[in-house]
């Protein structure tokens, strides 16, 4: 008999399709963070069979693809292996720490209204649920720097943030403070801004300034700018 999750998404017919990639979250640990990946695959069918295949040990507890249909693959008590390698605000095993979502897109184009749309529904009762603020719904991009670029460039970060599912970015403003226009003091302040918002892998210069950008400046390409760092002061906790 096929094993029906805890907590159905009620009304919302998530299609129940078990994967055996999964086990018990670690030293009584519980979600404390959301984290949205991409599939980098051509359709949500490979992704789920993907997903479900113990030859690749991975998984995710959701999956919704580009029609906004909605897999559940992993019971949200218990610990899918989405995130690997990499820590958030200087916590490691994100897996016993999180919820996984994939969403179906390779990652070169946007993502599509019916799938953002099915996100937005999704979110709200995983947050009240398990009590995690929109601070907790990052990329993997984010906690595995320069390993991973997912969601990518391309996810509409802004458009969570403007619902209260993800952290705003705020406007830099002419009253922000002076920065050093030395190098390293630069990148050192830029660091310790990004630490702050959770960004503590040990990972270079390069690879932290990526990371950054692709959750709160996409657009952006070049060196470190006094904007890079105006954001994170006028967003710092």
């Amino acid at each position: 008999m096929t094993e029906v999750p805890s907590n159905p998404e009620e009304g919302k017919a998530a299609i129940w399709h078990p994967s055996p990639n999964f086990n018990a979250r670690r030293n009584a640990l519980h979600p404390e963070l959301v984290v949205l990946h991409y599939t980098a695959m051509e359709h949500a069918e490979a992704a789920l069979a993907r997903l479900c295949d113990p030859q690749y040990e991975v998984s995710a507890h959701y999956l919704i693809g580009a029609d906004g249909t909605l897999w559940q693959m992993v019971r949200e008590a218990d610990r899918a292996w989405h995130a690997g390698a990499g820590e958030w605000c200087g916590q490691g095993d994100i897996n016993s720490r999180s919820i996984g979502i994939e969403l179906d897109n390779r990652g070169d184009h946007p993502f599509s209204a019916p799938q953002m749309a099915r996100l937005e529904t999704l979110l709200p009762a995983i947050l009240q649920r398990w009590e995690i603020s929109p601070s907790g719904v990052i990329g993997h991009s984010c906690m595995a720097p320069g390993r991973k670029y997912d969601p990518g460039p391309r996810f509409d970060w802004a458009r969570l943030a403007r619902q209260g599912l993800a952290a705003p970015v705020q406007k830099v403003t002419a009253a922000a403070p002076p920065i050093p226009q030395e190098p390293r003091a630069r990148a050192e302040l830029f660091r310790a801004l990004a630490q702050a918002r959770g960004f503590t892998a040990d990972v270079d210069d390069a690879t932290l300034l990526q990371a950054v950008r692709l959750r709160f400046r996409p657009w952006q390409r070049g060196p470190l700018s006094d904007a890079d760092i105006q954001l994170l002061l006028a967003d710092n906790p």
